[in-house]
């Protein structure tokens, strides 16, 4: 178990290892030829030019103004510079909100932790019951066990201060965030109203549109909506399945980076043509001119990606039960999208379309019948994944310990018994090991999230937040808490009698908060230091503009900014949320070290978000509801955990008490969840019709239909590389253009198309109501 002096070690290497990235970031970032990198949202926005300087050549590479190095942590407090309302403006709310969830950070434990040191510390260190166990009851324990709940001995009056602690942290979270979900609730609202026209504002994804044997999709999709939307409807794209097509043009986009690149190799010295091997990789095969394999290879993929847009545009089975439609306001679009379109609750479902650049065009071709199926089976996995990765980090963590060096490396026992290494393995090597062995768990659980059908990028990214966070809760938190207390305890479990159990468990469980401790160090200091450094984007882009880049537009495509990564930083703030709820009131000393992990986390990501991350896509804060759920649910358990450790304490007396506490925190979750949740799932019909109005007064000649014509057409299908591509795509442009019908019945259809043969007498009057926009 770790010691005060594990701590030590544990800490200098991580602050030290923190303070060499942001050193070599600040000297990296003012290099002019790392200046893409470090500064690439402004040049995507084109409000950045590459520097240049007069005298030698050198300057244009390397900074020789050697003042400039002196400042190099100023760009701390510029990143803190510009106002939140200018922030949003630059990089959108969901950028801004996201910020926030580190401020709500520090504004809860700040608070508490100066509560719980002034109060709990000295109460819980005035005590003796871990010195009286370690002699009595054989348990192991360190000295930073004497600051926790476990220095303090059954049935003592001293939980009482615990129990006040606890009503005065769950006050205060909760007080900060209902003022904090009721003003993220307003920049929403603002947001919206005061945002810039979007085709997301208009537009509605229609799924599950009911096969007709008389009428291809579109045009039941279009019958449909002039029938029952006969003053909003604009137009509509359908869904096509074009997933073979984007992989064809990804993959001649490669090949035509291939040729770009032995071209340029090929210039560089024209008397040895390049030549490369046609197997896996390149590592084997034959041997080739790279040239003309290269254009061969596009040629080819050329004519197939004619073949196949030729397919689609003639291929009924192309077509997808699903379209994009559009209306002439937003409170038209608004009232679809929130409301039942059928008798039939089954077909006919409608949503809110994402933005096009958030849409995941992969998904939209999947069945929406078999995405239920999908999900169970996701479901079971997942299940299967959370509960039996517990296995191999519980074996890992155990070899990274003194007694499991040992046991695999007897030989090292003379090096393992110094007290430097000893403190090395115990305070910093299990934080490591488990954070190297979370490395791939993103990426799987993103793929998961692919096969259930999300069809938005930020609807995959909150679905992998949200089950990285119950994977981190399970295995991360109970996996190393409850089964590492267990195992270190194992010898006196085995030697002890049955009714003293419980004791030994209510005495460990706050120990494992030294193991945190030195993960909340490698993770959140050293590795929040480490994200700023950008070692990757870095490193490819260099190897690109060496390799690839031939004009500007390429160096702008080498550029590799990135973006917040909601699906791997929120469920990791929020598993420090998590771990400073559950033990401010058991141990408060790691409270510090997780104040210093928000405080580190805002400054960093406040000054990528400023300066590199270029987000994919813009939600309005759509996530919110999400973090504050997560927050709440914390808070709970530690109200559990607190609960379950005083009745092993024997506090029959305070223990009680805490009852109601869990009750009343439910009690404000869904008073929150009542009062500004709407705010998140619903567009308001009086927003709509005020922003509708006021751009009929500012636009009154606005072209609408023609703003929207294209804007849900399928990215394959926009990039044209040729006129004849381009005329090819014109058939996928469905227009709001009134075909007549081929339905043998009015059944299910009473007003007819405006094409359409004369409507019958008993509607004479309907046809004049429907006029084209």
């Amino acid at each position: 178990m770790a010691t005060l002096q594990d701590i030590g070690v544990s800490a200098a290497i991580n602050i030290l290892s923190a303070f060499i990235f942001l050193l070599v970031f600040a000297v990296l970032r003012l290099q002019p030829f790392n200046d893409r990198v470090y500064f690439s949202k402004w040049y995507l926005k084109g409000l950045r030019s590459s520097p240049t300087h007069a005298g030698a050549f050198v300057r244009r590479f390397v900074n020789l103004d050697f003042r400039s190095y002196l400042k190099f942590l100023n760009w701390m407090p510029e990143a803190i510079k510009m106002p939140e309302p200018e922030l949003i403006d630059h990089a959108g709310l969901d950028s801004a909100v996201y910020l926030r969830i580190y401020l709500i950070g520090l504004k809860i434990f700040v608070p508490i932790a100066f509560l719980a040191w002034a109060v709990l510390v000295p109460v819980n260190y005035t005590d003796d019951n871990v010195s009286v166990a370690q002699v009595t009851a054989n348990v192991t324990a360190s000295d930073i066990d004497k600051l926790s709940v476990s220095n303090i001995p059954a049935k003592s009056q001293r939980f009482w201060s615990h129990l006040v602690m606890a009503y005065a942290f769950t006050v205060w979270t909760c007080y900060v965030l209902m003022k904090e979900y009721e003003k993220i609730a307003s920049l929403r609202l603002q947001f919206l109203a005061s945002e810039k026209r979007r085709p997301d504002q208009f537009t509605v994804l229609v799924r599950n549109v009911p096969p007709d044997p008389d009428e291809s999709v579109s045009e039941l999709v279009e019958h449909f909506f002039l029938v029952n939307h006969p003053d909003h409807y604009l137009t509509h794209q359908v869904v096509r399945d074009a997933n073979k097509l984007a992989k064809l043009v990804e993959k001649k986009k490669k090949a035509q980076n291939w040729l770009d690149f032995y071209q340029l190799k090929y210039s560089r010295n024209s008397t040895v043509r390049p030549v490369m091997k046609t197997g896996f990789l390149g590592l084997w095969g034959k041997k080739v001119d790279a040239i003309e394999f290269q254009t061969a290879e596009i040629e080819k993929l050329s004519i197939e990606i004619a073949s196949e847009r030729k397919r689609i545009a003639n291929d009924p089975k192309s077509i997808m039960p699903a379209a994009f439609v559009s209306f002439k306001s937003r409170w038209g679009a608004a009232v679809c999208a929130q409301t039942q379109q059928s008798r039939n609750p089954t077909i006919w479902l409608t949503e809110w379309a994402p933005e096009p650049r958030d849409i995941y065009w992969e998904n939209l071709a999947i069945p929406y019948v078999s995405l239920t199926v999908r999900r169970l089976i996701m479901g079971v996995a997942f299940f299967f994944l959370t509960f039996f990765f517990m296995i191999p980090i519980s074996f890992v963590q155990s070899l990274a310990s003194i007694e499991g060096i040992q046991k695999i490396a007897p030989f090292l026992k003379p090096i393992i018994e110094r007290d430097l290494f000893k403190s090395f393995v115990q305070g910093f090597l299990p934080g490591i090991v488990l954070k190297i062995f979370l490395i791939f768990l993103p990426t799987i659980l993103m793929i998961m999230a692919k096969f259930e059908g999300f069809t938005s990028h930020s609807s995959l990214e909150r679905r992998a937040a949200a089950r990285y966070y119950i994977f981190n809760f399970v295995n991360v938190f109970l996996g190393s808490v409850i089964a590492g207390a267990a195992f270190e305890q194992l010898n006196t479990f085995v030697h002890q009698s049955t009714d003293q159990i419980p004791k030994t468990i209510g005495v460990a469980i706050p120990m494992k908060a030294t193991f945190f401790i030195t993960y909340i160090m490698v993770d959140g200091w050293a590795g929040i230091a480490g994200e700023i450094l950008m070692l990757k984007p870095l490193i490819m882009f260099h190897l690109k503009n060496f390799f690839l880049v031939k004009t500007e537009k390429d160096r702008e495509e080498a550029m590799d900014p990135g973006s917040l990564g909601f699906n791997t930083g929120e469920p990791r703030i929020q598993l420090y949320f998590l771990l400073g709820l559950v033990y401010a009131t058991i141990t408060p000393l790691l409270l510090p070290f997780i104040i210093v992990f928000f405080a580190l986390g805002f400054v960093v990501f406040r000054h990528q978000i400023i300066n590199v991350y270029n987000q994919e896509y813009e939600s309005a804060a759509a996530f919110w509801p999400d973090v504050h759920g997560r927050i709440i649910y914390a808070l709970i358990f530690s109200q559990v955990v607190l609960m379950g450790l005083l009745s092993t304490k024997k506090a029959a007396q305070s223990t009680p008490f805490l009852i109601a506490l869990p009750v009343i925190t439910i009690s404000f979750h869904l008073y929150c969840k009542g009062r500004y949740e709407p705010a998140f799932i619903r567009y308001p019909i009086q927003e709509a019709m005020m922003k509708d109005t006021l751009e009929r007064a500012r636009e009154p000649n606005l072209n609408l239909k023609g703003y929207l014509h294209t804007a849900y057409a399928h990215p394959v299908f926009k990039e044209s590389e040729d006129d004849d591509e381009a005329e090819s795509n014109e058939a996928f442009e469905t227009e709001s253009v009134l075909v007549a019908t081929k339905r043998q019945s009015r059944r299910n259809t009473p007003l007819p198309s405006k094409a359409s043969a004369p409507s019958s007498p008993s509607l004479p009057d309907v046809r004049r109501d429907i006029h084209q926009p």
